[in-house]
């Protein structure tokens, strides 16, 4: 469990704090706007109207003592930035940011933002690389080279085993696993019989998966 300072209860801001409530953290919630705060009230351990650029508003926050501070402002870059900075500047240990596009993100990062996540544009590429073909059924990016896919099992793969196959030495991937039914298995063995039932969940470096599986 963390403790976790979120600033801006915007759409993206509230699918947040909901989010970290289900998976059992601390959570404060900042916003000026007072309906907000009220409508998320019982999703947080504790939430205030306040205004985040206002630097003595932030250090009786106690800043030091939150693991992860998460700045999602919308609409007001300016705020965001000032935040951001005020953030670390009072001893933020992590602080993630939000950016809407790339200019953005240069500036955050150059003024206290250890981290910035693009919702927008992370959902666009998603949304992209998962309905571009009819055999990709999930997608998450690791880094920026490195992705897991959930692909359907080629057909030329239909009733033979991970070890006849020899994925790893002959395509440069991995399968980490293998759903079938909904239900995964993550115990994947030589012995692992591959049917066109199944799909597999697949590592490796993305420029590889996206050549193989005609991404």
């Amino acid at each position: 469990m963390k403790s976790i300072l979120l600033i801006g209860l915007g759409r993206f801001g509230r699918h947040i704090a909901m989010q970290l409530y289900h998976s059992g953290h601390e959570v404060m919630a900042i916003d000026e706007n007072e309906e907000r705060v009220n409508e998320l009230a019982e999703y947080v351990t504790s939430a205030q109207i306040g205004d985040s650029t206002n630097r003595a508003f932030l250090e009786s926050l106690g800043i030091k003592n939150f693991d992860v501070c998460i700045v999602t402002v919308s609409n007001d870059f300016q705020s965001s930035l000032e935040t951001t900075y005020l953030l670390k500047e009072l001893g933020a240990k992590k602080v993630i940011s939000r950016a809407e596009r790339d200019g953005q993100a240069k500036f955050l990062l150059r003024n206290g933002a250890d981290e910035v996540v693009y919702p927008e544009k992370q959902v666009a590429h998603w949304t992209a690389i998962r309905y571009s073909s009819d055999h990709i059924l999930d997608y998450i990016e690791l880094d920026e080279e490195h992705s897991i896919f959930e692909v359907s099992v080629p057909r030329e793969w239909w009733g033979k085993t991970v070890g006849e196959i020899d994925v790893r030495k002959k395509y440069n991937f991995n399968i980490m696993g293998v759903k079938e039914n909904g239900a995964l298995n993550v115990s994947v063995t030589p012995q692992t019989l591959l049917t066109e039932d199944k799909t597999m969940l697949v590592l490796g470096e993305a420029r590889v998966l996206q050549k193989f599986f005609h991404i």
